[in-house]
């Protein structure tokens, strides 16, 4: 087949291509190369052989060019930083989006499938359960005064008691900031418009992903670049609130697995799945393999810093994706042996 993938020079794209190209699809790219994180243009690891477009998911134009011909699109073109440049969410994310399926529709192709990059950051904070009331909520993000006293864990609003967090699935929705809401209106535009204009759609909603080709320069990039960056260059990392705010890694292997399921499965049309590690880990955990991984005793920083947004814990239930025959089989030990070697193999990691 001949297939599209948007932001196919990233992280999640870029190991797409090669998984798709290894099955034999014509593969074509559409990618803007946004700096910071691209921040020395196209990268070498894009195959000779996969069609490049430089472009915006955000100019129709771009869209009418990538589109034509091609049997199937994953969508995994996103706009994700700590930014407070709100619009860009929406004209990325949302608005992006939404120009696929017009001009799928203004230009009557016929695609086989549109496979949708989501996260599970929709979750907010996600779902919570109090044992003494007997009833779940859908939890509101912690305010800068609750942060700044260091209550860093969700009570009950009615007894003022602790919580237990409830691992996320597909039915729950909850985006407390422009990343999230964009990405979450992003998954209506496509699996309704998908539905109403008989294109079938999948949604993945990512957990925390790890592996080779993470930029450098991203500020989203996440825990596992950061503590292994830093370990690496035999630095403190910074680690916030307490440490024991629970996160779900996922290696880019698994994702892309996953990726290619939905792609052959006609049972995934029209639906949403979690892609996640499939297991828990508080920050400290995380950082403790990766000390293990460095052989290195240098503590993280625990000062009791907080960024106002982040959620306390962030965990996919998988359920729903394990059902049409995938699980994850990477360790977060085993990937983050794989990214060490890949920050060994760098030749331009600056400090």
């Amino acid at each position: 087949m001949h297939i599209l993938v948007t932001g196919g020079a990233g992280f999640i794209g870029s190991h797409t291509v090669d998984a798709l190209s290894r099955k034999g699809h014509q593969i074509r790219i559409l990618d803007n190369l946004q700096k910071p994180v691209h921040l020395r243009g196209k990268p070498q690891y894009i195959p000779d052989d996969v069609e490049f477009i430089l472009g915006d998911v955000r100019n129709k134009s771009d869209w009418e060019k990538a589109l034509a011909g091609v049997d199937v699109v994953y969508h995994l073109a996103a706009y994700q930083d700590y930014l407070p440049d709100f619009s860009t969410f929406f004209h990325v994310n949302s608005v992006g989006t939404a120009l696929l399926y017009e001009v799928a529709v203004e230009k009557r192709l016929d695609l086989k499938k549109v496979i949708v990059a989501s996260s599970q950051a929709v979750y907010g904070e996600g779902c919570y359960y109090c044992p003494r009331c007997d009833r779940s909520v859908m939890a509101r993000q912690r305010s800068r005064e609750q942060l700044e006293q260091g209550q860093w864990d969700i009570t009950c609003d009615g007894c003022r008691g602790p919580m237990e967090y409830i691992p996320g699935t597909e039915e729950m929705a909850n985006p407390q900031n422009q990343y999230a809401i964009s990405k979450y209106s992003q998954e209506q535009i496509a699996l309704n418009l998908g539905y109403r204009y008989r294109i079938p759609t999948v949604v993945m909603r990512y957990s925390i992903v790890q592996g080779p080709r993470q930029s450098f320069y991203n500020a989203y990039s996440g825990a596992n670049r950061i503590f292994c960056l830093s370990l690496y260059l035999k630095k403190s990392p910074p680690i916030y609130e307490d440490g024991q705010q629970m996160r779900d890694y996922v290696n880019i292997e698994d994702v892309v697995r996953a990726n290619l399921l939905v792609l052959e499965n006609p049972r995934a049309d029209y639906q949403v799945y979690n892609v996640g590690g499939g297991k828990a880990y508080t920050v400290v955990e995380f950082y403790r393999i990766v000390q293990r991984v460095f052989d290195s005793d240098i503590p993280a920083r625990l000062e009791g810093n907080f960024r106002v947004g982040d959620t306390r814990h962030a965990v996919s239930d998988i359920s729903r994706l394990k059902a049409l025959g995938w699980q994850p089989r990477w360790t977060p030990e085993k990937s983050v042996r794989d990214y060490r070697r890949y920050l060994e193999e760098q030749t331009d990691i600056e400090d």
